[in-house]
């Protein structure tokens, strides 16, 4: 009962802060600053957004973008998860391959972007390849992180009960173990991810005709201030709803887990 009534006082706060949120927003652009260039009012913005709704371009913007995020993320979930777990579990393999990881690792995401339209073009794949870029390495380290903090004695009592191949003791051992911490480094990728969508979309890869990216700065040129906030509002909507989608996803997985619900 308590729980469920803090819930909702939780909620019905969260609701009014954005209210009043967009209150002050409206009474600053209409009071005081006074210009749809430099601060258009949450009304501007409103009408803005059913424009582009009637428009029809919206959607196609929104599919693009999806599009060149999950290549790229799962690009990144493909190589950066076993590459963790290899380095994590064989010390050979981390051994090589740990400094070629800390070389590349610095280097900022938007430095590959020119390569990224060398390579691919102004292609989906040339914005698929900078959310890699972005999203490889946080979901690399997290998974070697997790392998290698398997606690020794999990390992041990496996081993004393039969399980002695590497394979089996990283299935049933090192990645049940792992699970936490792949999970926030997948979080954290995500976030990095659909922060270098927009850069990418912004600087022309993905085809520089579509694009939530691409159509801010599309829109910034024509100094259609309105419809920027329309589309930086619905890239903060976007990457929250697909972060709580995973919170969610990831902590009931997590909990039937912990209770020994899981099976193999």
């Amino acid at each position: 009962m308590n729980r469920s009534r803090n819930t909702r006082n939780s909620t019905l706060l969260g609701i009014a802060s954005i209210l009043a949120a967009i209150v002050i927003w409206q009474a600053v652009a209409d009071l005081i600053v006074r210009s749809r260039f430099y601060l258009p009012s949450f009304t501007d913005v409103l009408f803005s957004f059913i424009s582009l709704i009637e428009g029809g371009t919206l959607l196609i913007d929104f599919e693009i973008s999806m599009l060149h995020f999950f290549i790229g993320l799962g690009t990144a979930l493909l190589a950066g998860v076993p590459l963790g777990m290899a380095m994590g579990w064989y010390s050979e393999i981390d051994r090589i391959a740990n400094p070629i990881v800390e070389i590349l690792r610095p280097i900022p995401p938007l430095a590959w972007i020119p390569f990224a339209i060398i390579w691919f073009g102004l292609t989906h794949q040339s914005a698929g390849f900078v959310i890699f870029v972005g999203a490889f390495f946080p979901i690399l380290i997290n998974t070697y992180t997790g392998l290698k903090s398997v606690p020794r004695i999990f390992v041990e009592a496996a081993r004393v009960l039969g399980c002695t191949k590497s394979l089996s003791l990283i299935r049933y051992i090192a990645l049940p173990s792992a699970v936490p911490s792949i999970a926030a480094g997948i979080r954290i990728a995500m976030g990095v991810g659909w922060m270098c969508l927009v850069a990418a979309e912004l600087f022309g890869a993905g085809g520089g005709r579509y694009g939530l990216g691409q159509k801010l700065w599309f829109y910034y040129n024509l100094h259609q201030t309105a419809h920027v906030v329309v589309y930086m509002l619905l890239l903060g909507l976007i990457g929250l709803v697909i972060d709580m989608i995973f919170r969610h996803y990831v902590d009931s997985r997590l909990e039937r887990w912990r209770a020994g619900e899981v099976r193999s």
